[in-house]
């Protein structure tokens, strides 16, 4: 193991796999860290939920269209945030925000991919979500595709201005920095850490940070990301303790083509790092599956061992989810994790080359039982001939952990869901859940980039029993203003 002082971090917006891909991210494991900062006092003010922008109460949602055309340049990229409330969410509760828009810094440029990573977290600590932003294609001091990374401030009326954050510490190559992001509070201070990533470097900051986008420490892994690659972080208490494990998922290796699993503690001051044997994942989340009080892991593994292309060998055709179950230790690695995938266990469908099921995943509790649901999103699924349209599966929480019991396979031919399954669709590219009306029950939001070649987002309901279909809707790139969708992309990237 390897003992390091580091502020933690949550799953960034790395671009899922669709169809015979599976995440193509080749990173080696290293612990080469610069020193870290004295640590800033925190505000005595308490944070907010990671993603009220406006502290009302609800949680909002941020769908990005990173291809996006602002101001006639041809990818500079855009992100929409739609605002919870008692009624859900609605487009009608919405902003664009871009590089164009007021008080953001920088400006709208082709090819940035403002957008192409999204996280959110309370990072100075006023009582309002922040937003973090990934720009990795965007050129820097001349410097192209070094990328660059914004922070738009939450407050009482939603996201309004901005800042760089931590300019001064971006890599200073071609390296896309901002290519994934996350936060977390891994040492439980209550002061949210942000994790950057790119194809250069990891890079932790720990909270709280100033306005002016200055972080109270800074430490630089070299070697997650060195081979070209961000790394997709995902955090969550496994062990009860009331800090954030962070868990880095590097992306297939050589060694690993499932992807290793990698797991930071903080123990006495300082972040333990463990890798997770016999673990694979290129996604995650963490969420009380089992409602005992701790954290479990939930892993994606959307590659085919079947297919030469993604290299894998172990794993299952049409890919799977593995649940690895939290305790007052942590995860024991000697307790097997759950298995889960399509044509198993209740699960609906069959796994087919190239579903990639596990390509997104989402957790929270959709029926109020106690006990979180995860919903899977399997965008390479053949929907009768319509290839690739996809498709999500829902899966519920239960005393003995996620199960298939009861699972329901839900796609844009299902009645009650609008548009239907069409060719490269990429239904379930990326899924979310969370409780934008506040009864209790998480809703389902349903990223479908390829939909009418402009991409939408589309919204489902929790009830008594579940996601419900009835007064669900779409969002598209065409209804909405602040940008041009000149191709598919709305939905590629959802805060998590």
């Amino acid at each position: 193991m390897t003992r390091v002082e580091l502020p933690s971090g949550e799953r960034g917006g790395r671009r899922p796999a669709s169809g015979r891909g599976a995440l193509a991210l080749a990173v080696a494991l290293g612990a080469c860290l610069a020193p870290l900062l004295t640590a800033a006092p925190a505000s005595a003010a308490a944070p907010a939920a990671h993603d009220d922008f406006n502290g009302d109460g609800y949680p909002d949602v941020v769908v990005s269209h990173p291809l996006a055309t602002v101001n006639g340049q041809a990818g500079a990229g855009a992100v929409v945030v739609l605002y919870g409330s008692a009624n859900g969410l609605s487009a009608a509760r919405s902003t664009v925000v871009s590089q164009a828009s007021a008080g953001i810094p920088g400006a709208a440029e082709t090819a940035d991919r403002f957008g192409a990573a999204t996280a959110s977290a309370d990072l100075d600590r006023d009582g309002y979500a922040d937003l973090v932003v990934g720009s990795p294609t965007e050129a820097v001091g001349g410097v192209a595709e070094r990328g660059g990374v914004t922070v738009v401030w939450g407050g009482r009326g939603g996201l309004s201005g901005g800042t760089v954050l931590a300019e001064s510490t971006v890599p200073a190559g071609s390296c896309a920095f901002g290519e994934t992001l996350g936060t977390g509070d891994v040492n439980g201070d209550g002061a949210p850490d942000v994790t950057v990533g790119s194809r250069c470097s990891t890079h932790h900051f720990r909270g709280p940070f100033t306005r002016a986008g200055n972080a109270a420490a800074h430490a630089v892994d070299s070697a997650l990301g060195a081979t070209g690659a961000g790394v997709a972080v995902v955090s969550g208490d496994l062990d009860g303790d009331g800090a954030d494990e962070r868990v880095l998922l590097p992306g297939p290796t050589a060694a690993d083509p499932g992807g290793p699993v990698l797991v930071d503690d903080w123990r006495g001051g300082a972040a333990v790092r463990t890798t997770l044997a016999a673990a694979d994942g290129v996604t995650g989340v963490i969420g009380d599956v089992n409602g005992d009080g701790y954290g479990d892991l939930v892993l994606g593994g959307p590659g085919d061992p079947a297919d030469p292309l993604d290299g894998k060998t172990t794993g299952q055709i049409g890919g799977e989810v593995t649940v690895w179950y939290g305790a007052r230790g942590g995860i024991d690695p000697a307790r097997a994790p759950a298995r889960l995938r399509q044509g198993s266990g209740g699960i609906p469908g069959s796994g087919e080359l190239g579903d990639a099921f596990g390509t997104s995943l989402g957790v929270g509790d959709t029926d109020g039982d106690g006990r979180d649901d995860v919903v899977v999103g399997v965008p390479g699924e053949d929907i009768g001939a319509a290839e690739e349209a996809g498709g999500v599966v829902l899966l519920r929480g239960s005393a003995s952990g996620l199960t298939g019991a009861g699972a329901r396979a839900v796609h844009q031919n299902t009645a009650g869901v609008s548009g239907a399954a069409e060719y490269w669709d990429l239904f379930g590219q990326r899924v979310r859940l969370a409780d934008h009306d506040g009864d209790g029950r998480a809703d389902l939001t349903v990223g479908v980039p390829g939909e009418n070649a402009e991409g939408c987002s589309w919204h489902a309901a929790g009830s008594a029993s579940g996601i419900t279909v009835t007064g669900a809707f779409g969002v598209c790139a065409g209804a909405l203003t602040g940008f041009t969708a000149d191709g598919p992309g709305l939905g590629e990237v959802i805060a998590p």
